[in-house]
């Protein structure tokens, strides 16, 4: 492959898009819905000044897209990451979509970016950013129109503010605004670990119909942070052993399984997965990726299996914890060698399926117990799944064929009921 074909391959819309054109082919929609589905909504981009605590001003850029609200108002996240393109944002909007549309959700799909390390700030000027940033977005927010949700960078309590500031608006609270806050401001129980168990669940799901037996299978996993936590600590006590986990500093493995709570006690503290805290060695991440594990889970972020390194790949399942973790060609490379790709939209969902509940909550005003939160999630997710399978078993595709099969024919076949306006 070419530097710029490689290029091409690992940016997540190009992906995205790839994904709509095979899937609208495969559907034999029409070029008019086909052209509809591979764009996005709407762009709104925003510059917007924030005062730091010295007094010195500094402005900054985001913005939030919509990809398709057919089915229901926009559901999507808010990624503060210093390298946050529109590009990019416009693909996890794209993702969302079709997240929301296999697991049946009454949702389109949206996501959000601001250009910004937030470890650079203080926790005041965290929250002056976030204030400004949701100000500036504002007409597009709201639980009929547009509701956010955490990413990588963002937390509960930037939720929270977030939240707070669309409230201080309209002059009254409006706790269905957003998802994924903390409890004391109308959060769900179970909220911050259900993309882990989700994905843990349509996992466990894939390796009792492919006859895998969990007793003693091994797992690596790419990306130790909430999903990569939650789904190891789950995989383990289902019988898996976890031998190898890495995050951005550094990666650690031990073929007789990890202590995976000192694992999670190290992260709490600041420690990097590499810092020597269990018994195992060091490890890096290109090393993980190729381990011969029975699982791969690459939990981090897109295009991590890509045309250069899928061939190494020893894994029986890969199960796509993170957004676009395997690029099309990388994609092409698994399937050649017989490898089991559970793909993202189905097994990244547990986060807006629970974003949902927390939604039906607020809504009501009837909040959950956590043990319900968990078991409604742990149906919703084998129910879509038990249907990603049977499409893929009768009409002999892969999984991800399925996946997006059913997702892109929900969104189109809302679409043409509603019809074009005016």
């Amino acid at each position: 492959m070419t530097a710029a074909a490689e290029l091409a391959d690992a940016d997540l819309f190009a992906t995205a898009q790839h994904q709509v054109d095979r899937t609208a082919a495969l559907l034999h929609l029409g070029d008019d819905q086909h052209a509809v589905l591979r764009e996005v909504k709407r762009i709104l981009g925003v510059h917007f000044p924030v005062r730091h605590d010295d007094g010195r001003i500094e402005v900054y850029s985001g913005c939030r897209v919509h990809h398709n609200i057919a089915r229901g108002p926009a559901k999507g996240g808010i990624r503060y990451e210093l390298s946050a393109t529109v590009e990019r944002t416009k693909a996890l909007a794209m993702l969302m979509s079709w997240k929301a549309a296999v697991m049946d959700l009454p949702f389109g799909g949206a996501a959000g970016a601001v250009a910004v390390d937030p470890a650079t700030l203080t926790p005041r000027e965290l929250e002056r950013l976030t204030r400004r940033f949701t100000t500036e977005i504002r007409l597009l927010l709201g639980p009929e129109r547009d509701i956010p949700a955490p990413d990588i960078g963002t937390t509960p309590q930037v939720m929270a503010w977030i939240m707070d500031t669309i409230s201080m608006h309209e002059g009254y609270s409006i706790t269905a605004s957003v998802t994924g806050k903390p409890i004391e401001a109308g959060g769900s129980a179970g909220r911050h670990e259900a993309a882990g168990r989700g994905l843990a669940t349509v996992l466990l799901d894939a390796m009792r119909r492919t006859g895998l037996v969990m007793d003693g299978a091994t797992v690596a996993v790419d990306g130790y942070g909430a999903v990569g936590q939650t789904c190891a600590r789950l995989l383990r006590d289902a019988g898996c052993r976890v031998v190898a986990v890495a995050d951005s500093r550094g990666g650690w493995t031990c073929g007789d399984g990890l202590d995976l709570a000192s694992l999670e006690r190290a992260k709490r503290a600041g420690q990097p997965v590499g810092s020597g805290v269990v018994a195992g060695e060091p490890l890096s991440r290109a090393e993980l990726l190729a381990l011969p594990v029975t699982v791969l889970v690459p939990a981090s972020t897109e295009s991590v299996l890509h045309a250069g390194n899928a061939a190494r790949v020893r894994a029986r399942v890969v199960a796509e914890g993170a957004n676009g973790p395997v690029t099309p060609a990388a994609d092409a490379i698994l399937a050649d060698m017989g490898t089991l790709v559970i793909p993202d939209i189905l097994a990244n969902a547990g986060g807006v399926t629970v974003s949902y509940f927390e939604w039906v909550q607020d809504l009501q005003s009837f909040f959950w117990e956590a043990g319900e939160v968990h078991t409604r999630l742990e149906q919703a997710m084998i129910r879509a799944s038990d249907v990603v399978w049977t499409l893929s078993q009768s009409r002999a595709l892969s999984l991800r064929e399925a996946a997006h099969a059913l997702a892109v024919g929900r969104v189109a076949r809302a679409s043409q009921v509603r019809g074009i306006y005016p």
